[in-house]
């Protein structure tokens, strides 16, 4: 089936392909011609009656001839001039035609863009209908009026709420009890007003519980600003910080640690602001291009706790909380592959650490010598089990871990060593620690969900083990009942098994080659897991299978997986992924001609990747601010992030890195070939992955592309990374894509 514009407009509206695309002479019956040789003579009134509604009939077509005509050429793609401009390195000429593109000041960029977005629309107009539906189908899944289980800090219990018609959530507090008066402490939807885009970073109560400092960022590009609001008088104090990271309040309710970003976006610098204050101290500078900065406040409320991070190594320093002036103290000198990251209890650090292994064990030391000879071992490596995170209370301890590919909460008792690990009631699913502020606490508070069952929160004794539900989200008009999922393996190229895990109508038969809508990440030892999505309904009720891959380059089989997908054994992640989609199609779950693919960022390089590699394996692509030019971002060190990634992704400054990375690179990949039929969506404030990078490469596919498949590219001119900021926003461009997919699928109808 052909899918280019013309025939996508042609068939939405009823007519012929072939009437827009090869105009044809007008004719009639033969028995006409005598009547219009009539009328040239003056002809009966009978004939002149005829006559009239003939051209009355002809005057209508024309007009719809004329009118088609226009639509066709507004649907025509936009097609990007071409500035050649070549580099020649290690005997390898790259020639860009797109480069202009990047110049987000030059009016020619911004009339290209939003030119490609009319086309976009112009394109996708017949399916408005469509799109309403999706949207109020999504809606009708979601309890617009709702509010999160509170948690307790200090002498208040917090939440946020929100409600119908408002797109933001309202943040929000309670003193003493969960019955008491509420305090708004911040609306966003008020911080909203005026803006295209507003998200909130960092809220941060100090002890007094009297003073709310947070961050903002009305732009999309990340970049937030500082803000400090006295929430007895509800006002925002003079004080101000920009391009502001971590938050940390000091145990004297006056003194703040933040970091702020360098011009390449990378958190460098730690400073003390002291409230009422104009000129704030430099704590530290991390002067290491590999290294970002960030810190956190210990549990225990006892330590501020600064963290220098790359890919490979860490290196933590430590202020007193409640002496922020002294200067912050090493604990371990930073070395080649040693990672740590410190908690606190009494007179002893809780570490995680990578010394002993890849996949992380625990250990302690005291507070007064925390040197690697002093560590005592807590939690011994176990190579099966990748330990992600603790989280040390007074007379416990949970260590977060993967096993299997999925999550394990392991408590271990402090006073007596004993652990024991949490159970869950589902063979697949995705859990994490939740709202935990109370350091003398038994309780542990952690979310739960599956592809069937949606986000929960649970309070759970770590003396009892009792698992109380506090909540589970509320979705409107679904029944888990009719819905199953299940969790299979693929064999990768080299043998590694790779998780599958599905969701499907238990009224469709899973193996029937069904539309099936496959997803995947796959970068930075991410982990991306089986949770539920609401929105997903609406596929799943027209019989989609909707699938995620676990492949290499993820972090869900443990830290090896991540080593197995990065540098130079990144096309791993790759083949994992078409691996994955043969295993799917040759099971019978679905076919070539009915299957899906997207991914984001990262995920995005995985599209292109994969799409360049197998183009014939997939039916339509999705991709999201999609990190497809490989080479020319990673051969610029002034960009945001690149210098920190080439432990990521490699330093094509150097030449076997340079001929591997330009080998998948999907920029640098395309050919004169047929392409699946795509959509690429991208944003303007995009900090992360440039807006260029989607958007050349559309235009690289368009004038390169040898089949007529539909290829659009939508660029959100308000917002960054994440898309548009909000909820209803985010559900209309869902919408959008579901009818860009459900369409090019023939499923458009009921």
């Amino acid at each position: 089936m052909r899918h280019d514009a013309d025939v996508f407009f042609a068939r939405r509206a009823g007519v012929s392909p072939a009437v827009i695309g090869r105009p044809r002479p007008i004719t009639f019956p033969s028995k006409s011609r005598r009547a219009r040789r009539s009328a040239s003579a003056g002809g009966t009134p009978a004939l002149r009656s005829r006559l009239s509604r003939v051209k009355k009939h002809l005057t209508l077509f024309l007009l719809l001839f004329v009118a088609l005509g226009l639509f066709a050429d507004a649907a025509k793609p936009p097609v990007a001039k071409k500035v050649p401009k070549s580099v020649t390195m290690f005997g390898n000429t790259r020639t860009d035609d797109y480069g202009w593109l990047r110049e987000k000041a030059n009016p020619e960029t911004i009339a290209y863009l939003e030119s490609e977005n009319a086309y976009a629309e112009a394109v996708m107009k017949p399916t408005a209908e469509l799109q309403k539906k999706l949207y109020d189908e999504m809606l009708g899944h979601i309890k617009q009026t709702d509010v999160n289980v509170p948690y307790r800090k200090g002498d208040y219990f917090y939440y946020t709420r929100t409600e119908e018609g408002k797109q933001y959530p309202i943040y929000a507090r309670k003193k003493g009890s969960v019955d008491a008066p509420e305090e708004i402490t911040i609306d966003v939807n008020k911080l909203a007003e005026g803006q295209k885009f507003m998200s909130v970073g960092r809220y941060e109560i100090s002890d007094d519980g009297n003073l709310l400092a947070y961050s903002t960022d009305n732009v999309g590009y990340r970049q937030y600003v500082l803000h400090v609001k006295d929430l007895r008088t509800g006002q925002d104090l003079p004080d101000r910080a920009e391009k502001t990271g971590s938050v940390m309040w000091a145990a004297d309710n006056r003194t703040i640690i933040y970091t702020v970003e360098n011009p390449a976006k990378r958190q460098w610098r730690l400073y003390r602001h002291t409230l009422g204050g104009s000129d704030d101290a430099l704590v530290y500078e991390e002067k290491d291009d590999l290294y970002d900065l960030f810190g956190d406040r210990s549990l225990s409320g006892d330590w501020i706790l600064i963290t220098s991070e790359s890919k490979t190594a860490t290196e933590v320093r430590a202020i007193p909380a409640g002496d922020p002036t002294a200067g912050p103290r090493i604990i371990v000198p930073r070395k080649n592959d040693l990672k740590y990251f410190l908690e606190h209890r009494g007179d002893r650090f809780y570490i995680l650490t990578n010394d002993a292994g890849i996949n992380f064990r625990v250990v302690s030391a005291p507070v007064s010598d925390p040197e690697q000879k002093n560590w005592t071992e807590v939690i011994a490596y176990r190579k099966p089990v990748y330990i992600t995170g603790i989280d040390v209370f007074a007379n416990y301890l949970v260590a977060t871990e993967r096993e299997g590919g999925l999550t394990q909460f392991e408590v271990l008792d402090l006073r007596d060593g004993k652990p024991h690990r949490v159970q869950f009631p589902e063979p697949a699913y995705a859990a994490g620690p939740g709202q935990n502020h109370v350091f003398d606490t038994t309780v542990f508070r952690y979310g739960y969900q599956s592809m069937v069952t949606p986000s929960s929160t649970y309070d759970y004794d770590m003396n009892t083990r009792q698992q109380t539900l506090l909540k589970r989200v509320e979705v409107p008009n679904y029944d888990p009942s009719k819905y199953t999922s299940e969790r299979i393996f693929a064999t990768a190229k080299d043998g590694g098994k790779i998780p599958i895990a599905l969701v499907y109508r238990k009224d469709v038969n899973a193996r029937a080659n069904n539309p099936l809508w496959l997803y995947a990440y796959g970068s930075y030892g991410s982990s991306t897991n089986p949770t539920f999505s609401a929105a997903r309904l609406a596929l799943l009720d027209r019989g989609f299978v909707y699938a995620i891959a676990q492949i290499r380059g993820g972090g869900e089989m443990g830290k090896e997986w991540h080593e197995q997908g990065r540098m130079m054994t990144k096309r791993n992640t790759f083949t994992d992924f078409i691996a994955a989609a043969e295993h799917l199609v040759k099971e019978k779950y679905t076919s070539k001609d009915k299957l899906v693919i997207s991914g984001g960022s990262a995920g995005g390089l995985l599209m292109g990747a994969v799409t360049n590699m197998r183009p014939d394996l997939f039916h339509i692509v999705l991709a999201y601010v999609p990190f497809v030019d490989v080479m020319n971002t990673m051969l610029d060190a002034s960009l945001p992030l690149t210098t920190q990634e080439y432990i990521e992704w490699g330093n094509p400054n150097e030449k076997a890195a340079y001929a591997y990375m330009k080998s998948y690179d999907p920029y640098s990949n395309v050919t004169k070939k047929p392409y699946p039929i795509m959509l690429v969506r991208t944003s303007l404030n995009d900090s992360q992955v440039g807006y260029w990078e989607g958007t050349k490469w559309v235009a690289k596919l368009r004038a390169n592309k040898t089949d007529r498949n539909l290829l659009l590219l939508k660029v959100n001119m308000g917002a960054g990374h994440g898309g548009a900021s909000g909820r209803y926003d985010a559900l209309r461009d869902l919408a959008f894509d579901y009818a860009f997919v459900l369409t090019q699928m023939g499923m458009a109808s009921p």
